[in-house]
C-alpha cells in the first residue's frame, strides 16, 4: 500500500519515535528520560533525532542510575509534567522496583485521589535477540501484581504509535512493554486514525476450534501458529490482549464461548505468569463453555538462558501447536 500524507509503513520502533515526537510538539510538559536517549538516541534508535529537535532540556540524558530516573520523572510529575522514561533493558529495571511499587503506584491512593502521576515508563523487553545475561526479561507480571499501575503492550507498528499517545495522555503511570525482537518488523500506520481504548483486546483472526490469547512479541507467533494449523484443517482464532493490566477478561470470554478452548502464550515463565491469572478467571467465567482445560504456553521456572539456549526457551511454533493439539484432543 503507497504511503500517503497520514498513512505510513513503518517499523514498530520507528512508530514509537513518531509518538514521541508527536508528544513532544504537542504538549511542553511531555519530557523524555533514560540513558543514552539523547546524544545516542537510544540503544535501539527508539529516541534517534529527538533531542537534536527538541533539545537538552526536553530528551535529557540521565545517569546510568534507574532508581533515580523514575525517582527524577516523580518529582516532576508532581509539578505538572509528563515524563516518559526509558529503561535501556528489561532487566534493569529493578533497582527502579522500590520507586515504581511504592511511590509511583500508590501516590494517588495515598492521597486520596489528589495527586497524579502521568509517568510512561519504557521498557524494551523479552527475548530473541541473542542478548546477554539481564537483556531478555520479561517481568511484565511482577509489575501486574501492583495496584495502580497499567501494563501494556503492543505488537504492531499501528498500535505501538497509538498505545503510546494514550499512555502518554493518561493521567495513571503506565509500563509501556516494547517488544524488542518486533522493533524491526514494519507495519501501516495512519496517524489520523481514531485509536480503539487502550486497553481493550482485539481478534486479529477469526476462528472457530480454539482461542489463542497472547501479546506482544508473541502475537506474531499466533499468527504463524493459526498459518501451521490451517494447513491441518483447524480453524484458530487470535486474541491481541494489548494490555496486560487491567486485562479485557470480556473479550477472552467472549471468544472462548464461541470456540470452547483457549491457550494462553507469553514469552514470561508459565510459573505464576499472566496466563495462570487468565486460566483461573476464564475458567470460572466459561466453565460450561469449555471443552478442554486452559492451557499455557511461555518460558520456564528458571532464569533466563544463555543466548544460543533461548530458543530452547522461548515459546516456540511447535511448542504452541503442541499445545493446540492437546486441547483439541479433549
Amino acid at each position: 500500500m503507497a504511503e500517503t500524507a497520514t498513512s505510513k509503513n513503518l517499523p514498530l520502533a520507528k512508530a514509537i519515535n513518531e509518538s514521541l515526537r508527536a508528544a513532544l510538539e504537542s504538549d511542553p510538559k511531555v519530557l523524555i528520560m533514560g540513558e543514552d536517549v539523547g546524544k545516542l538516541g537510544g540503544v535501539f534508535r527508539v529516541t534517534d533525532g529527538l533531542q537534536k529537535d527538541f533539545g537538552e532540556s526536553r530528551v535529557v540524558d540521565t545517569p546510568l542510575a534507574e532508581s533515580g530516573i523514575v525517582g527524577t520523572a516523580i518529582g516532576l510529575a508532581l509539578r505538572g509534567y509528563r515524563p516518559v522514561v526509558e529503561i535501556q533493558f528489561d532487566g534493569f529495571v529493578f533497582p527502579a522496583y522500590d520507586q515504581i511499587v511504592t511511590q509511583l503506584a500508590k501516590m494517588h491512593a495515598r492521597s486520596l485521589g489528589k495527586v497524579k502521576l502521568p509517568i510512561v515508563v519504557r521498557i524494551p523487553y523479552g527475548g530473541g535477540i541473542g542478548a546477554v545475561e539481564h537483556h531478555s526479561e520479561s517481568p511484565e507480571a511482577l509489575f501486574a501484581h501492583v495496584a495502580g499501575l497499567k501494563i501494556v503492550s503492543p505488537s504492531n507498528a499501528s498500535d505501538a504509535y497509538w498505545m503510546m499517545q494514550q499512555a502518554i495522555q493518561s493521567d495513571d503511570p503506565v509500563i509501556f512493554f516494547e517488544p524488542k525482537r518486533r522493533y524491526w518488523d514494519k507495519g501501516e500506520v495512519n496517524t489520523e486514525a481514531i485509536p480503539g481504548p487502550l486497553h481493550k483486546a482485539r481478534v486479529v483472526r477469526e476462528g472457530t476450534a480454539l482461542t489463542l490469547a497472547a501479546y506482544g512479541p508473541m502475537v506474531k507467533l499466533c499468527q504463524e501458529v493459526a498459518d501451521a494449523a490451517a494447513e491441518e484443517g483447524k480453524s484458530l482464532e487470535i486474541l491481541d490482549l494489548r494490555s496486560v493490566s487491567p486485562l479485557d477478561f470480556d473479550a477472552i470470554q467472549a471468544s472462548v464461548q464461541k470456540t470452547r478452548r483457549l491457550v494462553v502464550v507469553h514469552e514470561a515463565p508459565v510459573f505464576f505468569g499472566s496466563g495462570a491469572e487468565i486460566a483461573a478467571r476464564i475458567t470460572e467465567r466459561c466453565f460450561y463453555h469449555l471443552e478442554a482445560p486452559v492451557l499455557r504456553v511461555g518460558g520456564y521456572h528458571a532464569p533466563y538462558p544463555p543466548a544460543r539456549l533461548e530458543e530452547e526457551y522461548l515459546p516456540s511454533l511447535d511448542r504452541v501447536l503442541d499445545a493446540v493439539d492437546r486441547a483439541l484432543a479433549y
